[in-house]
């Protein structure tokens, strides 16, 4: 099949979070499975691009008309890149915004790059299937179900739309619907309405044919008051079209035998480089090199409160009471990262922080540290816990969406298991949980040794998950192509 890929950001161009991963990982995985791929991102100021495909688009909007290009980015891995160019939309320091405010035009950015996205389509590189990412992309679906409804050229495309975060929707004020060039009939319970604002991700949920969610737990979970962040009644609506489909991690990129990243490389059989990669870690972070025989965890995150790092403010003194070091690297919310600052300054020696995105220093915490914290308060799936396992890193998480589906709580009794887990949202249940991998890692070595290679045993690859990605696009081809079918047959 041909797929194309709209997403607002993707690897090695582009990143903020997760979705950048996926947006590099599955697309060459599905080439490797005989497909043919192609992915369309916005052109970012940093992004190298090569010639020009085609030099003007015809973009309506409101009352006025955009012109933006497409670029053509060449192919890596058999992946196909083009960019929508619009210099005054997307030529700026931050994808979606600055000091943790997005950028008030953000509608009409991501509303451009829907509609050129379909033009895309009908003058480059004609699909079988669209899949979107986000918000961001989440006009595709609802343009085409609407103001393309009749255009012969897309009339039977189908969208598989998936949904990597539901606490994100893409809300706007309701002039904006004439500002993107929407017709107000768009406006209603039905459709894109939501609290009298204009609900991007909302329109991709009525109107794309399939929908999927990052792991199948999270599936479950974003049908729910607590987890479906206002929108859990339209998800049930459409849950015979939701499916939960688990990330896979792109194990040439995150492997301790083949790291380029990181201090020593080190297996399962062979594990003395992980003691370099602490020690290194250390260094790293300016901890004292004694802490060495202390036990640390790592955490890379956005700081953000569905991280959970109010938990961590709650428990602060009594997890760094214990004997351990903590290395955390990440940015986001002004007071998580303050709140980080302080401890830092408080306890020199047990914790250190560097704020910033830095994929190298994230490669040195998965191998250098001994267990890797993930309390978030909701994870539609996670990758860091995945990386962890493969890294002899110990995850201590809470049972939710993907880190529910990837970590297995360690059974003595049995010697099954990957990790430590808690259930309640709650600072008391987080230390206990904390508290009692520290204890076996202390005191029972062997066991500890145990957990490492159930861990590193596992196998969370692309490929399983490609597959299930790629049934779910002949479902979607064949819903909007019944026609063909029979002819063909």
């Amino acid at each position: 099949m041909k797929i194309l890929f709209v997403a607002s950001e993707g690897l090695p161009f582009s990143k903020t979070g997760g979705l950048a991963d996926v947006v590099e990982a599955l697309p060459k995985t599905l080439v490797a499975l005989g497909h043919e791929v192609a992915v369309l991102l916005p052109k970012y100021r940093n992004t190298k691009t090569g010639s020009v495909a085609v030099p003007s688009l015809t973009i309506p909007m409101g009352d006025t008309v955009r012109f933006p290009a497409i670029l053509n980015g060449g192919t890596q891995r058999g992946v196909r890149y083009y960019f929508v160019e619009d210099a005054e939309y997307f030529d700026r320091d931050h994808l979606y915004g600055v000091a943790g405010k997005d950028y008030p035009d953000n509608a009409e950015r991501f509303a451009e790059f829907g509609r050129a996205a379909i033009e895309f389509c009908k003058k480059v590189w004609m699909p079988d299937v669209i899949h979107c990412h986000d918000w961001q992309s989440a006009l595709v679906p609802v343009l085409l179900r609407t103001q393309y409804q009749k255009d012969p050229a897309v009339d039977d495309l189908p969208v598989i739309f998936t949904i990597h975060n539901m606490g994100y929707h893409g809300t706007f004020p309701r002039e904006v619907m004439k500002k993107i060039g929407l017709p107000e009939n768009l406006f209603k319970i039905d459709a894109m309405e939501f609290y009298a604002r204009v609900n991007f991700l909302k329109g991709a949920l009525v109107f794309s044919d399939y929908l999927t969610t990052v792991s199948r737990k999270y599936a479950e979970e974003i049908q729910t008051p607590e987890y479906g962040h206002g929108l859990d009644g339209v998800v049930r609506d459409r849950s015979e079209h939701l499916v939960g489909i688990l990330n896979g991690v792109d194990y040439a990129l995150w492997n301790p035998e083949k790291d380029k990243l990181i201090a020593a490389k080190y297996s399962m059989k062979e594990m003395t480089g992980k003691l370099k990669c602490k020690k290194n870690l250390l260094e790293v972070f300016n901890l004292p090199p004694e802490s060495v025989n202390k036990p640390s965890i790592g955490m890379v995150s956005r700081f953000a409160d569905q991280k959970g790092f109010d938990l961590i403010a709650k428990v602060a003194p009594d997890l760094l009471a214990e004997d351990v070091t903590i290395v955390a690297l990440g940015a986001g919310e002004p007071k998580y990262e303050k709140m980080f600052h302080d401890l830092a300054n408080l306890y020199p020696e047990k914790i250190s922080v560097k704020i910033a995105y830095d994929n190298s220093i994230a490669h040195k915490i998965e191998a250098g540290a001994d267990m890797f914290l993930m309390p978030s308060r909701y994870e539609p799936c996670g990758l860091n816990q995945i990386y962890s396992l493969k890294y002899g890193t110990v995850p201590v998480v809470r049972a939710t969406g993907g880190l529910d589906d990837t970590i297995e709580a360690f059974d003595p009794a049995t010697g099954q298991g990957t990790g430590f887990k808690f259930q309640l949202y709650d600072g008391q249940a987080l230390l206990a949980s904390v508290r009692q991998a520290l204890a076996m890692f202390q005191n029972e070595p062997a066991t500890w040794r145990r957990i490492q290679a159930n861990g590193m045993a596992k196998d969370f690859s692309w490929r399983t998950s490609a597959v299930e990605y790629a049934r779910l696009y002949e479902v979607a081809w064949k819903s909007r192509n019944r026609n063909a079918e029979t002819t063909s047959n």
